[in-house]
């Protein structure tokens, strides 16, 4: 039974209040407008409860573990060291509650309504929320859809007492002994580390010939290092064909490299990528423009098809990155505003937070050779500065690529300690237009991981001071 139907009316009706929502939904309050925001879960979305921060979470009491085990030669011994899964997940939960609890607070600041529910486009400028039995309108002046992705389900690998995605992986209460990850991109990759550092045994099925695919080879094989010394099974060029549940587990059935193997786990994490959220809000039948994958065709300012409706994030083309969401929110809520506001992804970091971390951004050697572009570039290895030593985490390196006339920033890749916080220098660089020279002379901290930008920037040049050319 449907109880009553309302009708309100907003400027800017946000759906989804995930990282690219609710950034949207507070830069258009700021901009004067009447906000709402239709969300059918938690404020935070994926990012904030069960996707970035509770895997960053899970991430840092993983490395704080196993650095216990590796101190003696630092002269410290420890000895009963022991993980209480439970509490790890306690922790884990609260630093959750307590960002999901601050948007909150910031949208009461800012006098944006929360509605709970889930959204259906009537019309170009109206839509319903369902909510129960209690059905609503909102008619808006602009909409801007921010509804995010879910995981990819496997016909063969059906989600379950014993297959679980990363949302589940992430709330499990005890750990399993052994596991079976299907595909090693990013996300594979950083739970896969993380349980292995508790004491699972991980078994990685890739499908590709190298962990980590996208980043260049060079990268990913230092991460494949480390796991190894974990114990943990990487196959690539696997394909995972099917599984026979059994009374404590599962027995996978893989393909490698052209034999089949079959693989006993407690639990299967299906990481394979991950499917926009498109298919229920009816937007085909309003006319709006989508490509074959379900993603929302939009221009340089996120407005799709229907001029006063936007989408951002996972729902449009690139990469699923909670920050391009985030970006994508700020400038559709501009544009809205009326501001000349447009996207411009040269810049747009990605980062794993693999051990060790690895980032990018901008182009690499090959996008580099692809273009044409007559390029130098700089590798500095963390092995040849002090900070890296003296916090025993000196393997990896950055990378710097530049175009050879004019010394332009055009890219960098780095492996190593901190890798997720440098590479915002060099975005920075790119983005303002910076040249090797720039880098060389801003003057870095010493000593400090930073400083391996800089020794790049130089060695780029020909003149490094740290290391022989």
């Amino acid at each position: 039974m449907v109880v009553g139907e309302f009708t309100t009316e907003v400027d800017v009706l946000v759906i989804g209040a995930g990282p690219g929502g609710y950034v949207a939904a507070i830069r258009a309050a700021q901009l004067g407008k009447t906000v709402a925001v239709v969300e059918k879960a938690e404020l935070g979305g994926v990012c904030l409860n069960v996707g970035c921060i509770p895997s960053k979470a899970m991430i840092h009491a993983a490395h704080t573990y196993e650095h216990t085990q590796h101190t003696e030669s630092m002269g410290i011994t420890m000895e009963n060291v022991k993980v209480d899964f439970a509490k790890v997940q306690e922790w884990k939960s609260g630093i959750v509650k307590q960002l999901t609890g601050g948007v909150g607070s910031l949208f009461k600041g800012h006098k944006i309504q929360v509605i709970p529910g889930e959204a259906l486009f009537v019309s170009e400028n109206e839509v319903r929320v369902f909510h129960g039995y209690d059905v609503n309108r909102y008619r808006f002046q602009h909409c801007i859809i921010a509804t995010g992705s879910r995981p990819i389900e496997l016909p063969a690998f059906p989600f379950g007492k014993r297959v679980m995605s990363s949302t589940e992986a992430l709330s499990l209460t005890e750990l399993p002994k052994s596991l079976v990850v299907i595909g090693g991109g990013y996300i594979g990759i950083e739970l896969g580390t993380v349980f292995a550092k508790f004491g699972t045994k991980v078994t990685i099925l890739e499908g590709s010939d190298q962990i980590l695919p996208g980043f260049e080879p060079d990268m990913p094989r230092l991460v494949e290092r480390k796991l190894k010394k974990l114990d943990v099974t990487i196959h690539t060029k696997a394909l995972a064909q099917g599984m026979e549940e059994t009374e404590n587990g599962v027995i996978v059935t893989a393909e490698v490299k052209g034999e089949q193997q079959k693989i006993e786990a407690e639990y299967v994490l299906v990481t394979v990528g991950r499917r926009p959220n498109t298919d229920e809000l009816g937007i085909r039948d309003i006319g709006m423009n989508m490509t074959d994958r379900g993603l929302i065709v939009v221009d340089k300012q996120g407005r799709t098809s229907i001029p006063n409706v936007y989408a951002i994030g996972d729902i449009v083309a690139g990469p699923a990155l909670a920050h391009k969401a985030s970006y994508e929110g700020k400038v559709a809520a501009e544009a809205i505003a009326g501001h000349p506001a447009e996207v411009d992804y040269k810049a747009i970091p990605a980062v794993v937070f693999c051990d060790p971390e690895i980032a990018s951004v901008g182009i690499n050697e090959k996008e580099a050779k692809e273009k044409g572009i007559d390029y130098i570039v700089g590798r500095f290895p963390f092995a040849a500065n002090g900070r890296a030593l003296s916090v025993n985490a000196g393997e990896g390196y950055v990378k710097l690529i530049a175009e050879k006339e004019t010394n332009l920033v055009l890219g960098a890749q780095i492996v190593g300690p901190e890798a997720s916080n440098i590479i915002a220098e060099i975005g920075l660089a790119i983005e303002m237009g910076a040249t090797l020279e720039d880098i060389e002379l801003t003057i870095h901290a010493h000593p400090t991981l930073g400083e391996v930008t800089m020794e790049a920037a130089e060695l780029a040049l020909g003149r490094p001071i740290h290391v022989m050319k």
